[in-house]
């Protein structure tokens, strides 16, 4: 049974274009901080939508339950638009140059360049070990090179950080499902759904560790 790959756990380097467009027929961008937050729980859908993007784009990671809430919103562009407000507020260090480390050691990840990524992520820890994002990417390198057991650790510094990581937790479930540890990774990605209900690939992967997690108690009855 095939894993699906969870886009939590690794986001498109296309979001912060995304965030940077106004939803269609959108009302004017919030033009202060105060303005977006009374938007937030605003009767309009568009209104919602634009003050998510405006605290996903000038916001800091102290804004990170505003945008958890609307993970819950009762329309699905204001949930698609908090999920990838939450991927900029955690890759935002605060230092260009934490910033730019983490640019290079995502191009090098998404090259295959795993060891170099690696050294690019550990520098970046090194500097600002406090960085949750840092941990969060060496994981998914130590994953795609296939070093569970590091990536694992990592994944606990970035829950020591970011307890509501749910990019994290569903890596977490990842790991788990490759080494066949299924109830474990129906833990985590329960967590991860716990956080973040609208991970849709994390829902199949439930499906599909459950489903052999069944077989594997059958054949051991």
């Amino acid at each position: 049974m095939t894993l699906c790959r969870v886009r939590a756990w690794l986001p498109c380097a296309v979001v912060g274009v995304l965030l940077a467009c106004a939803p269609p027929a959108a009302p004017a961008a919030p033009a202060s901080r105060d303005e977006a937050l009374g938007d937030l729980e605003h009767a309009q859908t568009e209104r919602r939508a634009e003050a998510v993007v405006w605290i996903a784009n000038y916001g800091g990671i102290g804004d990170q339950p505003l945008l958890l809430k609307r993970l819950r919103d009762k329309d699905p562009l204001v949930r698609e638009f908090a999920e990838q407000g939450l991927w900029l507020l955690w890759g935002r260090s605060g230092d260009a140059a934490i910033d730019a480390l983490m640019a290079r050691g995502i191009e090098q990840m998404q090259t295959g360049r795993h060891r170099e990524a690696v050294a690019t992520f550990t520098e970046v820890i090194r500097r600002r070990p406090e960085f949750a994002e840092g941990w969060n990417k060496r994981a998914t390198v130590h994953f795609f090179a296939g070093d569970y057991r590091k990536s694992l650790a990592d994944c606990d510094e970035v829950m020591r950080r970011n307890p509501s990581h749910f990019g994290a937790l569903s890596g977490y479930g990842q790991i788990y499902f490759r080494l066949e540890q299924y109830e474990r990774a129906i833990e985590y990605w329960r967590r991860a759904l716990e956080v973040n209900p609208n991970l849709t690939g994390v829902e199949i992967n439930l499906k599909a560790a459950g489903e052999l997690l069944r077989q594997k108690r059958g054949r051991t009855a």
